[in-house]
């Protein structure tokens, strides 16, 4: 068995996966988005939909960055060796990982529903971060190493 090319597809799978529930969280935010910043009467069960969305989406997020982690540990270990730019991807992950959630924690799960349109923003903010960090760590990946 090729261990190497197994171990290449799990980390591009899974980091795609991990990209993929970004984008699709976006997505809904953005359909969302009236409902969840309209008045009261509007907001009906849009905000449970949300959270039932969240929690799903942490799962599938969760394990794609678990997977794309130590796939990628896996490969530095037994094909790439330890070299500096191995370590400079490890802490830009480890960066991206410290400021979503501190984000997260700080500005997200404070919100109420229905909220105005200046604090809905605080989650596109979110992504602005994770995505950022997602083409820095691309760009590292794909140009420096």
């Amino acid at each position: 068995m090729d261990w190497y090319n197994l171990l290449k597809f799990i980390h591009v799978t899974s980091f795609a996966a991990w990209f993929g529930t970004v984008f699709a969280s976006l997505f809904l935010l953005k359909t969302l988005e009236p409902k969840l910043t309209g008045s009261r009467e509007d907001v009906a069960h849009h905000p449970q939909l949300l959270q039932t969305f969240i929690r799903l989406e942490t799962k599938v997020a969760d394990t794609g960055f678990k997977s794309t982690v130590i796939s990628g540990l896996l490969l530095a270990f037994f094909f790439y060796g330890w070299s500096t730019w191995v370590f400079v991807k490890i802490g830009l992950v480890a960066l991206q990982l410290a400021l979503t959630m501190g984000y997260i924690i700080k500005q997200i799960q404070p919100l109420a529903y229905p909220c105005n349109p200046a604090e809905y923003r605080k989650w596109y903010q979110l992504f602005t971060i994770s995505l950022s960090m997602f083409a820095l760590v691309l760009l590292v990946t794909f140009f420096l190493l």
